[in-house]
């Protein structure tokens, strides 16, 4: 099954704090997680948003179908910076700025199966 992929590095959003968007959108069709993207208000939602349009482009490009579900989006650690904070008597404290790579893979949804209805267990 083809796939269409995408990557946004470097992303200077803790991976914690970006991982609770991607999972909201996780395993859906891509024009539910675009408008569910659209309304989420928190930082991150912005840039997922254009990194699904931009594997929705390279989808185009593999010339995919247009049902396409987000089978994967996974939020990495990336480099931290580290940094340090002045504090009294001479002393520092470290802050950790984190950042994040978010990787997004979608294929083509297979068509659902229609289940059959349970009969009635006999007497």
């Amino acid at each position: 099954m083809a796939e269409a992929k995408a990557e946004l590095n470097n992303y200077r959003q803790s991976p914690r704090k970006v991982r609770v968007v991607a999972d909201a959108v996780r395993g859906k069709r891509i024009e539910d997680a675009i408008v569910t993207l659209s309304f989420i208000p928190k930082r991150s939602a912005l840039p997922l948003r254009k990194l699904l349009d931009s594997a929705l482009a390279n989808a185009k490009n593999l010339s995919l179908s247009a049902t396409l579900v987000v089978k994967e989006l996974r939020v990495d650690n990336g480099p931290t910076l580290y940094r340090r904070r002045p504090r009294s008597r001479g002393m520092a404290n470290p802050i950790r700025k984190r950042t994040s790579h978010v990787m997004v893979v979608l294929t083509e949804a297979s068509p659902k199966k229609e289940k059959k209805p349970k009969t009635e267990a006999k007497k």
